[in-house]
This record gives structure tokens, C-alpha cells and sequence, in this order.
């Protein structure tokens, strides 16, 4: 039995751990090619070669234009094609820590990795995906690019740019049979926020309604539902998945 993937080749950033590293396993598993990118590039080329022939690592800091190139003909030329792009590579940085406090080479940085980024990402894989004919565009944001949190102002204002971002990307390129939607994770047990230590994450633990902070694999299978075509009517939206989060 196919699965739901198959034939499809993505482009995975931040895959070397993390969420980024569950989506890889999970598209390989459901039958698509995977080029997976990230800076880690031994951990990184350890999940490929541990997903096998399927999969592809490239070094790649998606805050470079040229890197991004690179990628992405990279990809083409060894699969054929490109039809998924997840924009998953992210950072959160410590020193990020309110409006008076945070320098301006962290804004700066946070900036350039989570939001210029995805911007980059997207201008060079639109042309891999019009050739193919489809594609299906993810970009990993967060419940702190809805909502504000008295904290953390690159982080946020990064998120929220990828929210608006997407749905502009969407409505540019519906009639291209290219959809860009945006996922919404809540707190999720990852490296991320291994710099705020454990007290942050206690609190990120008792601020979700379900008293948990999600796995890579339970946002992983939100990013597998939008690449996949059970989602063709599906652009321009932002899927949540944080426990209850914003629901109060």
C-alpha cells in the first residue's frame, strides 16, 4: 500500500533534531524523499543515513541566499524534483528576554534564521514546485506568532511574520496548485528550550491546559497532513496545536 507521500520530494530545514528530525522520519516512512538540512551536519547526516536511501543531508544555515540555491538544485538534480518544502529550522535565543533588554544582534539574528528564512526558502522552491506542477508549503511558526507574552519580542515578532508571510505566500500562489499554510505548535519537548532551562519549561508545562508539552512526533503528524493530498483544499490557514494553549 503507497503511502501518503509517495512520490513526493521535501525539503526538511532543522532535520538534524527535533521536530524537524520526527517530520523527516515520518515522510520517509510514508513514502516521500527527503532532503534534510540544518547546520548539525554529523547529527544531520546521521538521520539520513539512518533513514537510508531515501534521504539526502545538506549543511545549510537558511539565513543565506546562495545556501538556499544550493539546496534547492541540489535537491532537484538528485530526486527529480521538489514538491515539499517544510520550513522548520528555527531559534530561540537567551538573550532575547524583553523590548529594553534584548541587544539588537539578537534581535537581529532571531530575525534572519526564523522569519527571513522561511522568506528565502519559499522564493527559491516556488520554481522547483511550478515545474512540478504542485507543492505544498509548511512553515513552522508558533502560538507566539498569534498571541502575545510579555516576553521574548524577537521570538514573537519572527512568529508572527511567518503567520502573515504564509497567508500572502497562499494567496499569491493558489492558482499555481501551490498551497502555504503555517503550523502553530505550543510547547513541544525539543532542544529549543534546552537555553531557558528547566524552570521556563515548568511553567511552558503548567501553562497548557493539558499539563504537557507536546513530542516532536505529535506536530509531526500536522506537518504530514498538510504535505499530504488529503489537505488540497487547504491554504492559507495556520493549523494550532498546543494542548489547549489559546483556548482560554
Amino acid at each position: 500500500m503507497a503511502g501518503r507521500l509517495e512520490g513526493e520530494v521535501a525539503i526538511i530545514t532543522g532535520a538534524a533534531r527535533g521536530q524537524g528530525e520526527a517530520e523527516a522520519r515520518l515522510f520517509a516512512q510514508e513514502g516521500a524523499q527527503v532532503v534534510l538540512t540544518d547546520i548539525l551536519d554529523e547529527l544531520g547526516q546521521q538521520v539520513a543515513d539512518e533513514i537510508g536511501p531515501a534521504a539526502l543531508f545538506l549543511k545549510h544555515d537558511v539565513s543565506q541566499e546562495d545556501e538556499w540555491q544550493r539546496v534547492v538544485e541540489t535537491g532537484v538534480n538528485t530526486f527529480g524534483r521538489v514538491t515539499i518544502l517544510v520550513n522548520n529550522a528555527g531559534i530561540g535565543l537567551r538573550e532575547d528576554r524583553g523590548i529594553e533588554q534584548t541587544p539588537l544582534d539578537a534581535w537581529h539574528r532571531t530575525l534572519a534564521v526564523n522569519l527571513t528564512g522561511v522568506f528565502l526558502g519559499m522564493k527559491y522552491v516556488v520554481p522547483a514546485m511550478r515545474a512540478a506542477g504542485h507543492g505544498s508549503i509548511i512553515n513552522i511558526s508558533s502560538i507566539a506568532g498569534m498571541v502575545g507574552g510579555g516576553g521574548l519580542p524577537a521570538y514573537h515578532a519572527s512568529k508572527g511574520g511567518v503567520r502573515l508571510l504564509t497567508k500572502t505566500a497562499a494567496v499569491q500562489y493558489a492558482e499555481e496548485n501551490i498551497r502555504v499554510n503555517s503550523v502553530h505548535p505550543g510547547g513541544v519537548d525539543t532542544e529549543i528550550l534546552n537555553p531557558f532551562g528547566e524552570k521556563w519549561k515548568q511553567r511552558a508545562v503548567d501553562a497548557h491546559p493539558m499539563k504537557r508539552i507536546a513530542e516532536a512526533d505529535e506536530i509531526a503528524y500536522g506537518v504530514l497532513y498538510l504535505a499530504s493530498p488529503e489537505a488540497s483544499f487547504v491554504t492559507g490557514t495556520e493549523l494550532v496545536i498546543d494542548g489547549g494553549f489559546i483556548a482560554r
